[in-house]
């Protein structure tokens, strides 16, 4: 959490430079995301294929190799904004058969491993988009 300047914590009128901080800094702390924040990346090889994006929100476009029925494929992103306490939301947001693919990650420390797993029961060969956004949080 960034810090505030206040009169009454500093005991006297704030500089212009302090409070242009204080926007600075409750811009850094805020919830959602504005442009410039996010990203796209696309997997290269397979649907195994790690990938590298340094935003705290995007896209992944997935490889559009087969997934066979009933079947998880994980991939790493790495991440230099991911640690290993945040939270990774994630959503099949375009292309592909939407309800075929369940979704779940585990971030580590600057990057999340990601879980794709087809639950129906056909091979699927698509080239899904996974939204993801990160959630700073704190186990204590």
């Amino acid at each position: 959490m960034s810090t505030i300047v206040t009169r009454a914590g500093k005991g006297s009128p704030l500089t212009h430079t302090e409070l242009d901080a204080n926007f600075t800094n409750l811009n850094t702390d805020k919830a959602g995301y504005i442009t410039g924040e996010g990203g796209a990346v696309t997997q290269a090889t397979s649907k195994s294929t790690g990938v590298t994006l340094d935003k705290r929100c995007g896209q992944i476009t997935m490889n559009g190799a087969a997934l066979n029925a009933a079947t998880t494929v994980s991939f790493t992103l790495t991440n230099n904004t991911i640690a290993a306490t945040d939270l990774l939301v994630l959503n099949h947001v375009s292309a592909g058969t939407a309800g075929s693919y369940l979704l779940n990650a585990q971030c580590g420390a600057g990057s999340a491993s990601i879980n794709v797993r087809n639950i129906t029961a056909g091979n699927l060969s698509e080239a899904i988009v996974i939204g993801f956004a990160v959630i700073k949080a704190v186990a204590a």
